[in-house]
């Protein structure tokens, strides 16, 4: 006897069965530390592995990318989803004295982290002359 939430999750899988598959892209979850002189930012990126991760900066625009394959479920029949698969692209605006060559980004279990270094400021004295 099936149950009215069985009944709902077959409509459901087949309305999606139905429909065109959209890649999705996510905006994935950021932390954001301060040591010293260093940023650390962790992008929660699952599923990523680190051959899919982009890390890129433009015109002091720090860009994340992360693609994601979709796993095959051959000959199974999907009855109910509630974990959407897609890629990640998140980008953000860097100050000027961001230190850009030596960004470090590494992946581990799903979460991408960026060290950012901040370059120390020249200082510059100038000379005052009287009149």
């Amino acid at each position: 006897m099936e149950t009215a939430v069985e009944k709902r999750n077959e409509a459901s899988a087949q309305a999606k069965e139905e429909r065109p598959v959209q890649h999705r892209i996510y905006s994935p979850a950021v932390d954001l530390y301060r040591k010293d002189d260093t940023f650390y930012v962790y992008a929660d990126i699952p599923g990523a592995s680190e051959n899919s991760v982009d890390v890129s900066v433009e015109k002091n625009i720090l860009t994340i990318k992360a693609a994601v394959e979709e796993k095959g479920f051959e000959g199974m029949k999907l009855v109910y989803s509630e974990y959407g698969i897609g890629d990640y692209e998140r980008s953000f605006r860097l100050s000027e004295d961001i230190d850009v060559e030596n960004i470090q980004a590494k992946v581990r279990n799903g979460v991408l982290e960026l060290v950012v270094p901040v370059s120390q400021p020249a200082t510059k004295k100038i000379q005052v002359k009287s009149e």
